[in-house]
């Protein structure tokens, strides 16, 4: 399978999962081994400042630490715009990656925007690939703007809408169907 690096996964309406019902994964990384990604759409009600104070400084005192997924959610996970794509350890889509380790006061200012996660999605070798086959996961070009949304909440179903109108009907699907 061509990697899957820099896409989206959309769950779709049959995956019941709670770790990844209704979500949107940016793929950071795919190959024969595994894939591991970030969930975009889940806002956690604590911020960066009260969670991973060294970091606030890049995001700011108010925004809130995102649940990346639910591999290793003590750690966090930082995802970067930059100019200087050489300075991403882990490029993903064409100005955005993820920076690792201690970030030197000096690439700070290089920074444009970035996101912090709580841990992240991972997935083994060919796992990613059977959840695919059984429609548990809908494909879409990742974009900016999905990245860095200032709507996470929307973004599960803004993505399936502009996907077109045979998705228009799941992106109305409600988080437990038998609420419906």
């Amino acid at each position: 399978m061509k990697s899957l690096k820099g896409r989206l996964l959309v769950s779709g309406g049959g995956l019941y999962d709670a770790n990844f019902r209704h979500t949107v994964v940016l793929v950071g990384e795919h190959d024969a081994r595994g894939a591991v990604g970030v969930i975009l759409n889940r806002a956690l009600s604590t911020t960066v400042a009260e969670s991973v104070a060294p970091l606030a400084t890049l995001v700011g005192p108010d925004t809130p630490l995102f649940e990346g997924g639910p591999v290793r959610p003590e750690e966090a996970v930082l995802l970067v715009e930059t100019d200087r794509t050489d300075l991403l350890d882990v490029p993903v889509l064409g100005s955005v990656g993820f920076l690792t380790g201690e970030i030197p006061a000096a690439l700070r200012p290089e920074i444009l925007r970035a996101r912090v996660f709580a841990g992240h999605a991972g997935w083994g070798a060919a796992q990613l690939e059977a959840e695919l086959e059984t429609n548990a996961w809908i494909l879409d070009d990742a974009r900016l703007e999905d990245v860095f949304t200032d709507a996470p909440e929307l973004l599960w179903a803004n993505v399936l809408r502009r996907k077109g109108p045979e998705y228009a009907a799941l992106a109305r699907m409600p988080f437990d169907p038998r609420t419906n």
